[in-house]
């Protein structure tokens, strides 16, 4: 029996490559003869870097970059040999083979998941340590930046990044301006594009087709999310919408290219970058399946196991582990789903678990995640 073990992450416990090692102990417990592939998966978010990069040999080099509230953080990137990468990627990309390319996830700099609750406030926050990242990784010499933008802790258009890329926020005075952070915006009167530093092509991974503004915009759709009552997207929406306006007269675009789908990307950074680098989307999903290959490991297996923290009726609509069970479901393949919790109707050929008790607190579920993500595995593999 060839199984395939293909997890995302489970949010606030484990990392994709700690969840598929869990399972893949409960399996080899349960089933010694059974041949076991783990590949974890990514959405752009944490562990995007990480897991393409040790997909394919990637060199890792590690940064002490500016936070989302200005502290300090330690961060990285990959440095890849394309020629080590599948010719669906390069096809996708649109390189050539023989340079280098970076791989970037600006949760590692820039992420929710680097704050407290209590310190998450998109008012404060900005993209900062996403720019020393593409920065560093420009003075490597790359050919090429690939950023992933999930799990971002920003709503500011990717000024702060910008701010380290060159790109000046002058304030009444013409004195600069060294964060991007919405805060700050009322004081920001004009934009000076002039000094951006010349930069690699950038792609994007990004599966949301939001635009930057409106009803299905960042601050309506994300704002949210991110602690942001309905008075406060109001006005933010509207210092949104101001500084497109100025960051499109200094770059010399067309303010039309707000409403490309995927322009609101984790705060809008995908616009920002889109506007002064000319950066380009490119989808999230079908880029990294291309990358490990994942059609050609679906097709030798046997059985598919994946997972996440949450497994709901929208993850079915969504990326990652959804298109992964529908891609394998397609196939004829037997999947089976753990989860931390499962919300989900049963689908013909997927079996759902769910891991966590209900009656158990959220911090010992989260706690406990890879124990009981172990355990559950075994039990359900364990022909006895």
């Amino acid at each position: 029996m060839r199984v395939l073990i293909a997890s995302d992450k489970f949010k606030d416990s484990l990392t994709a490559g700690q969840a598929c090692a869990e399972m893949a102990v409960g399996v080899r417990c349960a089933q010694p003869t059974w041949s076991v592939e783990q590949c974890p998966l990514t959405d752009g978010g944490e562990g995007f870097a990480v897991i393409l990069t040790e997909a394919v040999g990637g060199e890792w080099v590690v940064c002490r970059v500016t936070g989302p509230r200005g502290a300090e953080v330690e961060a990285g990137f990959g440095v890849i040999e394309t020629k080590l990468l599948p010719a669906a990627v390069l096809r996708r990309l649109g390189c050539a083979s023989g340079g280098q390319l970076a791989v970037i996830e600006m949760a590692a700099a820039s992420g929710l998941a680097l704050l407290r609750p209590d310190e998450r406030d998109v008012w404060r926050t900005d993209t900062r340590g996403t720019g020393e990242l593409i920065a560093a990784a420009a003075e490597r010499g790359v050919e090429g930046i690939l950023l992933g933008v999930g799990g971002s802790a920003t709503s500011d258009l990717g000024l702060g990044a910008l701010g380290m890329l060159g790109l000046e926020l002058c304030n009444e005075h013409g004195q600069l301006m060294t964060s991007g952070a919405p805060l700050k915006w009322p004081r920001v009167v004009s934009l000076k594009a002039e000094r951006l530093r010349k930069l690699p092509p950038i792609w994007i991974a990004c599966d949301v087709t939001n635009p930057l503004l409106g009803p299905r915009g960042a601050v309506t759709v994300y704002g949210p999310q991110k602690g942001l009552e309905s008075e406060a997207l109001v006005k933010l929406e509207a210092q949104s919408a101001r500084m497109m306006v100025l960051l499109c007269a200094s770059c010399g675009v067309d303010a039309g290219l707000a409403e490309t789908p995927g322009a609101g990307a984790a705060g809008g950074i995908a616009f920002g970058l889109m506007a002064a680098t000319g950066a380009r989307l490119v989808p999230g999903f079908e880029l990294v399946s291309d990358w490990l290959r994942v059609e050609e490991r679906l097709a030798a297996a046997d059985l598919v196991i994946t997972g996440e923290g949450r497994f709901d009726d929208s993850s079915l609509q969504g990326k990652g582990p959804g298109s992964l069970v529908r891609a394998a479901v397609a196939l004829g393949k037997p999947v089976h789903v753990f989860a931390g919790r499962v919300d989900a109707q049963e689908t013909p050929g997927v079996t759902l678990h769910e891991v966590s008790p209900r009656d158990v607190p959220l911090a010992q579920a989260l706690a406990k995640a890879g124990a009981w993500l172990r355990q559950r595995t075994e039990k359900t593999f364990n022909p006895g």
